[in-house]
């Protein structure tokens, strides 16, 4: 029922945020970046104890999505999805040529002898995949934004994709709302620290929030925040 409600408001806002944006005409240089070798460099706010870039667009399921070109899409976990998958050993990536849906699984998680899946912010063709994140899983917790993303992906339609994703103070609210049920439910875990307490200097939550979450529950957890 929560996750429903969730889900109810956050369509609610996201309704709000398309028909105010239509009536102005915005510009947005933070979805372009310089075409250049590498992973992109971007720089994060904090919100609830997480960085959210604000030149990228963000599936509720907590991975992004960033124009390289008209049709090519980087894909990435968010700093929320990298601090609660944790320290997991694989990851599984789809294979280059492979069609993905938006909404729709992008990549499974392994950790502790158990699998979860997470979801794609853009539908399209995968193009390449991050082989190094696939050598070195803790690269996406590390740096989830820069040499841990995902996979590129040539999104025929990627405009239509980016206006079904969270960007600006939708995206911060919405980091700020899951950043909140995880620090309700952190208690009810046995052992758990509440979330208030996982934090770094700066205000930053640890890089490690997993660590805090009995394996059985972490599960349930994941699956319910990655809307998997």
């Amino acid at each position: 029922m929560t996750v429903l409600l969730v889900l109810f408001t956050f369509v609610t806002f996201l309704l709000i945020d398309h028909f105010h944006s239509r009536k102005q005409v915005v510009l947005q240089p933070a979805l372009q970046v310089a075409k250049r070798e590498g992973s992109p460099r971007l720089a994060p706010g904090l919100v609830g104890g997480f960085r959210v870039p604000e030149n990228l667009r963000y599936h509720p399921g907590h991975t992004w999505a960033l124009n390289e070109s008209p049709s090519l899409v980087r894909v990435g976990m968010d700093d929320f999805a990298a601090k609660l998958a944790g320290k997991f050993e694989s990851i599984t990536l789809p294979q280059r040529g492979q069609w993905i849906r938006q909404g729709q699984k992008v990549c499974t998680i392994h950790r502790d002898g158990v699998a979860v899946d997470m979801v794609s912010p853009i539908e399209g063709s995968v193009a390449d995949i991050n082989e190094a994140l696939v050598r070195d899983p803790q690269l996406a917790r590390k740096d989830p934004y820069g040499e841990g993303w995902l996979l590129t992906v040539q999104s025929p339609d990627a405009k239509t994709n980016f206006r079904n994703l969270l960007g600006g103070a939708l995206a911060r609210w919405w980091t700020e709302e899951s950043a909140s049920r995880l620090q309700r439910k952190m208690p009810v875990f046995a052992g758990a620290m509440p979330l208030g307490a996982l934090a770094q200097d700066g205000g930053a939550a640890v890089e490690n929030v997993a660590s805090q979450i009995p394996d059985q529950d972490w599960v349930a957890l994941a699956k319910e925040f990655f809307l998997s």
